[in-house]
């Protein structure tokens, strides 16, 4: 699958977001190392601290499956302005670490950039006890 196809199906995750705090709504599609997809979107909380980001819910379910290496997140915020609006919180990153993600998608709604990083190039120094 592209990167093209997986941002896709990151916004198709991101129109079933619970976000009606920040009407900010974000999807994430992971890929893990048999090739499979698993989606998530961002789950919102009247106590902030308690909402999870779309691309936890999609890692969560990957890891609940079974999966232990996951190849791929690409990430979509619908909402943002830009592309620049759509990147992963540093907690998201510090999980895609843990699962030794190699590349990461982002992008925003329909139209906008589509744009293919290395975890190590948003992460660098990420923290890893193996």
């Amino acid at each position: 699958m592209n990167r093209t196809d997986l941002a896709a199906r990151a916004r198709q995750a991101a129109l079933r977001s619970y976000s009606p705090y920040s009407g900010f709504r974000v999807g994430a599609v992971v890929v893990d190392e048999h090739g499979d997809v698993h989606t998530g979107s961002n789950v919102e909380n009247a106590a902030y601290g308690s909402s999870i980001c779309a691309e936890a819910t999609a890692i969560s379910g990957a890891v609940a499956a079974g999966l232990r290496r996951i190849l791929v997140v690409a990430v979509a915020c619908i909402d943002a302005e830009s592309v620049d609006g759509a990147y992963p919180c540093g907690n998201c990153r510090q999980l895609m670490n843990e699962f030794g993600t190699r590349w990461v998608i982002v992008t925003a709604g329909e139209g906008s950039d589509v744009r293919r990083h290395t975890l190590e190039e948003l992460h660098p120094f990420g923290f890893f006890l193996g």
